[in-house]
């Protein structure tokens, strides 16, 4: 079962490993006989579909989530082994596919408008004066 990250991209299923084991979600005494949770790893350095540019940007923006140049999917939300593997599916592409997203715009630093400037003030200037309103008076 390939997984297909987005139209240029393609994970073989030779490249996923699974990984089964119990799970303490739901499924009442069901769980305690079924392997239902699911680890789904994928090496991000050993790939052979990367493109040396996607590789580096995959290596940079999860760079806290890899070990060993792997990325770790957990699942154990669903009684179902074969839901929960969907479920590791479903997010390994969503990580892969906004790591492997372009960068954003950056932000043009802009100055506040007069007008905001004024009301800031003004809103100052009012929290001010109530502040001034709850202190005791003094004895003069």
């Amino acid at each position: 079962m390939d997984l297909e990250v987005s139209p240029g991209l393609t994970i073989p299923a030779a490249e996923l490993q699974w990984r089964f084991s119990r799970s303490s979600g739901p499924g009442g005494q069901h769980v305690n006989t079924s392997d239902s949770r699911v680890q789904l790893t994928w090496s991000v350095a050993e790939s052979a579909v990367l493109t040396d540019e996607q590789r580096d940007r995959l290596l940079e923006r999860l760079g806290a989530r890899l070990v060993g140049g792997a990325i770790t999917v957990t699942v154990s939300r669903e009684r179902s082994q074969l839901r929960n593997r969907e479920l590791a599916l479903e997010a390994l592409a969503t990580r892969i596919r906004s790591a492997l997203a372009p960068p954003g715009p950056t932000r043009r630093p802009t100055r506040p408008t007069r007008g905001s400037a004024r009301r800031h003030l003004a809103a100052k200037q009012q929290r001010s004066a109530t502040k001034q309103q709850r202190r005791r008076p003094s004895d003069d």
